[in-house]
């Protein structure tokens, strides 16, 4: 009988062996199949490096990126052990480089090989080997050279030990490592040149006087990069303090023993710290084992909780804080402090193989007694620094609430879409509700009111007056564009609210298209110089606060006619030069009256309805999406602070619009 398609049974089961471990499932080791996967496995590579080193063998380390994505990587530590291993019964390199969770870091905590690792799971070598394309190690060890040469996960140097050995100097010691990524692994090799200036600094930084040397191929040639901090983390901070530092760079340091739980192994932590207080600028940075802990777990919970007790007991022993004041949070000190904590430790629990935070609990209880320690010592001794450290936390704090309350007033302010037509000023809504009909006019001044809402069809097309020229959005900060009440009647009546997209402000987003109420929004103003001002103004709004509505087609701009050419009992309209000379030619010989437009509020409301909100006559322009970034370019050289582009702009192209100028 065949076997039912969908049947799951005894012989469903299967597992990976080998290579097909990692290289059908890149993820569970590098995080990612992608870019940053393959970035990570650069990075296990140079780990072992950093770890030899670290334990004094070597100074220098090599890296070179080469133009075809392939990657190199010398140590100057004592090679890589290659040879028969009698215990395992098996050649060091199989262990090494065709084993998963084999490596010389398991006993670290009883002082072998390694006492504070980067490397621990025994992982990242042969990971990276079994996702390689090909990779050719060369050792130098006890007075001999090894060489190995791997292809997709399988050794094929060719030899019946696996490697090639020839004597050498008895002093050079190292290996070198020169793999090339494999596409069939990863989706993307192509390794950027910022990833590795990046963590080639970040590892100076966090190894005092280790050398690290990126060599970049650019055709035949070699660019060369060095990256070393003598004095590491203390270094590091006063170049990212510079000369805005409130104050001097601290540096501490210690030692601690102790366990995660009491039936757990005890083993050792090296804990240090570098910070100062800075007037601009701010940034924290956490390092175990010299892995850079972009989210930082234990050692950022241990920094949180000792600068915000220490800080806030020196404020209320000092009676810093005003009457019911409420305490200080740890984005208070932050947004002044200048800290890189640079731990080791003997046993480390990472999140995931990534390594980008850290679990253990020992390291947090350590570190943060460590902190409240050195902090409350520092205090005393230095008041005149931690008055001024003081200071500037409670001016962040107090800045910070009162954006908080100007943030909720705000989202108050624009928040709702009930009664808009009483909340709202001589807004003069329209009577269906189906937004796929609803046309909102944004028109210029009272008098334009006026004739608009004669000349409209009220079951669909609504009425924004603006009452003169609003505030310009591109130099205005946030708290004074949501001051002014002109452009926040206009957010209301729009009713999606508004993004604000930089990080520094991304409270008050608030932006739903779906809140939108209206299928077009048209903006309609005079055909003069003023006109053609408040129509940019408001499309420079829209743009700055809610981009979105271009950049998806909802924006229009109502043309107005230039010309008002009468004929007998007959008018005729032109919306430029081309089409008044046209409707002349057609009225040759007969006697015409030609007069300029009047301005929106003079019209009567069977013209209105005619040139401007007729659907069948009136002539509409999109701001379509391709417009978006032309008009944020044009907007931000009229209206921005590019004072030496605006002038040269104009004095290039300012003959163009001398016809519109107002020069008596």
């Amino acid at each position: 009988m065949a076997k039912a398609k969908n049947q799951y049974g005894n012989d469903s089961i299967s597992s990976l062996k080998g290579a097909d471990r990692v290289r059908k499932r890149p993820g569970v080791i590098f995080g990612s199949d992608g870019l940053e996967g393959c970035e990570h496995s650069v990075f296990e590579i140079l780990s072992n490096s950093i770890d030899e080193a670290r334990e004094g063998y070597g100074h220098k380390i090599t890296v070179t990126r080469y133009a075809d994505g392939s990657i190199e990587v010398e140590d100057m530590g004592r090679g890589i052990p290659i040879e028969w291993n009698p215990n395992e019964e098996r050649y060091n390199w199989e262990l090494v480089f065709c084993e998963l969770y084999a490596g010389g870091k398991y006993k670290n905590n009883q002082g072998q090989n390694y006492e504070f690792s980067l490397g621990l799971n025994g992982l990242g070598t042969c990971a990276t080997q079994y996702s390689s394309e090909y990779m050719d190690v060369t050792v130098w060890r006890d007075g001999f050279e090894y060489k190995l040469h791997f292809e997709k996960g399988e050794n094929k140097t060719g030899t019946p030990e696996g490697f090639i050995k020839t004597p050498c100097s008895s002093k050079k010691t190292g290996t070198r490592t020169h793999w090339r990524p494999d596409l069939e692994v990863f989706t993307d090799i192509n390794i950027p040149l910022d990833y590795y200036t990046d963590v080639l600094k970040r590892q100076a930084v966090v190894n005092a006087g280790l050398i690290f040397v990126l060599r970049d191929q650019s055709g035949s040639k070699f660019e060369t990069i060095e990256f070393c901090y003598q004095n590491g983390i203390v270094d590091y901070v006063s170049e990212l303090a510079g000369e805005q530092a409130l104050t001097s760079v601290q540096f501490y340091q210690a030692e601690r023993q102790g366990r995660d739980r009491a039936d757990k192994e005890e083993y050792r932590v090296k804990l240090s710290c570098a910070f100062c207080f800075s007037r601009a600028g701010a940034r924290t940075e956490y390092y175990h084992n010299s892995s850079w802990l972009e989210y930082g777990g234990a050692p950022d919970k241990a920094v949180r909780s000792a600068f915000v007790s220490a800080i806030d007991a020196y404020l209320k022993q000092n009676n810093k804080y005003q009457k019911n004041e409420s305490r200080v949070t740890f984005q208070d000190i932050a947004d002044a402090l200048i800290l890189v904590t640079n731990c080791f430790s003997t046993q480390t629990s990472y999140e995931n193989q990534t390594k980008k935070a850290i679990t253990n609990r020992f390291v947090q209880e350590a570190t943060t007694e460590f902190l409240k320690e050195n902090l409350e010592i520092y205090f005393i001794e230095n008041k005149d620094e931690a008055d001024k450290i003081a200071e500037q936390v409670l001016i962040n704090k107090r800045s910070r609430e009162q954006a908080e309350r100007a943030r909720l007033n705000i989202k108050k302010k624009l928040s709702g879409s009930l009664d808009v037509a009483n909340r709202v000023q001589k807004f003069v809504d329209c009577r269906t509700k189906d937004t796929s009909r609803r046309e909102l006019y944004i028109v210029e001044g009272d008098s334009a009111l006026g004739s608009c809402k004669q000349g409209r069809d009220s079951e669909f097309q609504a009425i924004m007056p603006v009452r003169g020229k609003i505030l310009n959005c591109l130099k205005a900060d946030f708290d004074k564009i949501f001051k002014n009440d002109i452009i926040t009647d206009l957010i209301r009546v729009l009713g999606c609210g508004v993004e604000v997209r930089t990080k520094a402000n991304k409270d008050l987003s608030a932006f739903d298209l779906a809140g939108l109420r209206w299928n077009k929004v048209i903006i309609c103003t005079d055909a003069d110089v003023d006109g053609f001002q408040i129509r940019t103004l408001i499309l420079t709004m829209i743009y700055r606060l809610m981009p979105t509505l271009i950049e998806q087609g909802f924006v229009y701009i109502a043309e107005s006619p230039l010309y008002e050419i009468t004929c007998k009992d007959k008018t005729y309209f032109a919306f430029d030069d081309a089409e008044k000379a046209v409707i002349l030619k057609k009225l040759a010989g007969k006697k015409v009256n030609i007069q300029r437009s009047k301005g929106l509020g003079e019209n009567e409301a069977d013209m209105m309805w005619q040139t401007t909100m007729n659907p069948a006559s009136r002539r509409l322009i999109r701001i379509t999406p391709e417009d978006a970034q032309a008009t944020a370019d044009m907007f931000e050289l009229l209206l921005g602070d590019n004072l030496s582009g605006r002038k040269e702009y104009i004095a290039e192209n300012g003959a163009q619009y001398l016809d519109f100028a107002d020069i008596s």
